[in-house]
């Protein structure tokens, strides 16, 4: 089975994150320009919370708040699950499958170097199913003839 630091090695090295005391709508709009779920919310190189689609969606929206008067602290996510960058993914869809979440930062020694989606996870899955089923397909080819 992959780990995360196999499967970041196949992602932007970039990781886009904002700031606690950043409106809503500035987390809105990088969320939009970069085509990405979620955002590790870091200060001082800490990382503090995450701010998701699913945040704004149940926590602006639905109780009439205004994303531009409204700080990132007052609706992210704090209880932040993460992964090391040797954690399998079949680990980390345990864990996204456990706390319901979908996306996980990963630290290494507590440094924010990326972050899974359960996109990643499963696009993964998918690709050693399909390495497997060719190997079986050889394997059976092989033996018939």
């Amino acid at each position: 089975m992959a780990t995360v630091k196999q499967v970041l090695r196949g992602k932007d090295s970039e990781v886009f994150t904002i700031s606690s005391g950043a409106t809503v709508y500035e987390a809105l709009e990088l969320l939009a320009a970069e085509d990405i779920g979620a955002l590790p919310v870091v200060d001082n190189g800490r990382l503090v919370g995450i701010f998701s689609e699913r945040d704004y969606a149940r926590k602006v929206i639905l109780k009439g708040k205004s994303s531009r008067d409204t700080a990132v602290d007052a609706l992210m996510t704090t209880e932040v699950y993460s992964v090391d960058p040797d954690t399998t993914i079949e680990d980390c869809m345990a864990l996204m499958t456990h706390r319901r979440v979908r996306h996980l930062p990963v630290l290494d020694e507590r440094r924010l170097v990326g972050i899974v989606s359960i996109g990643d996870v499963v696009k993964n899955i998918i690709a050693e199913q399909r390495g497997q089923i060719r190997e079986l397909r050889d394997y059976v080819a092989g033996n018939i003839y």
